[in-house]
């Protein structure tokens, strides 16, 4: 499966997809530094977690979904797709899917293969996000949540064997994209699995968007936050007060980025991308950071 570029929340300017990315996608049952580890404070269940490290704050990132390619000198913290192979001597975090099909045959497919785990709606035909053309996983239940967690679980366990550090499961917000049929519960019902998981695999696991479910950071389990456009949006103060400045912003307005790097460039890990994510060397490829 090809690599899948950013969301960013509903309400929000949605780019186009990488061209040809995610046209042949299937569903794949298999996946994916420089700070010393630590050991997490307790998961309100109780459960004990493997060692894992979150990043640095204010680390030089770059965010390669469309792409893998050479970081830019002085970057030490890199984004890639779970198809995608970690690069040594960085912080390495995996990107996934994890609250949607990918687009294309990917939805075919899991309307063949587990129709009951993609939500619909009254008609029976399966929500979709219609920016995407990804349909919405069915989050709903515990018992939905567990089996989706048997499918996406494989993939975290995969970012784990590659040797990543750290997950991205995006869509997060996907709930707002639900005609209603999801909920802010449902959303961080499910993340608190994933987030488990990770971690039982030595993984940190990032907050991927939306200030909805800032409250229940600690409850859910993440460690620290991937943002799109946190400074467009004036929301990273809200992110870097609740992760102790450990966020990583994707800007993809050179003003927004500026704006940002005068406010948070000291604090913050902030990068300027092409809305297009391409990889170094390619037509209209944009990467700065502060």
């Amino acid at each position: 499966m090809l690599p899948a570029p950013p969301r960013r929340l509903a309400t929000r300017l949605r780019r186009p997809a990488v061209a040809g990315a995610l046209a042949s996608a299937v569903l794949v049952l298999t996946g994916c530094a420089p700070d010393a580890p630590h050991r997490p404070e307790p998961h309100p269940t109780g459960k004990p977690s493997t060692e894992f490290r979150a990043p640095q704050a204010n680390a030089s990132f770059d965010y390669q979904l469309g792409g893998p390619y050479p970081p830019p000198a002085g970057v030490t913290v890199l984004a890639r797709d779970r198809t995608a192979s970690p690069e040594p001597g960085h912080y390495n975090i995996c990107y996934v899917n994890a609250f949607q099909t990918q687009p294309g045959r990917a939805v075919d497919r899991w309307d063949g293969d587990h129709p009951d785990l993609l939500l619909r709606d009254d008609s029976g035909d399966p929500v979709i996000d219609e920016d995407w053309q990804e349909a919405l996983l069915d989050i709903s239940t515990a018992s939905k949540r567990q089996r989706l967690l048997d499918i996406v679980g494989r993939w975290i366990d995969g970012c784990a064997e590659s040797g990543f550090d750290a997950i991205e499961p995006d869509n997060l917000d996907s709930y707002e994209r639900s005609d209603g049929l999801l909920t802010k519960n449902d959303a961080a019902a499910f993340a608190r699995l994933l987030a488990d998981r990770a971690h039982a695999r030595g993984l940190a696991v990032g907050q991927k968007n939306t200030t909805d479910l800032l409250p229940r950071r600690a409850r859910i389990g993440f460690d620290f936050a991937v943002v799109e456009e946190c400074a467009r949006y004036d929301e990273c103060d809200r992110f870097a007060d609740t992760y102790d400045d450990r966020i990583l912003d994707i800007e993809y307005s050179p003003p927004d980025y500026d704006q940002a790097c005068r406010t948070w460039g000291t604090a913050l890990s902030i990068t300027l991308r092409d809305r297009d994510v391409t990889p170094a060397g390619s037509a209209g490829h944009v990467h700065r950071h502060c």
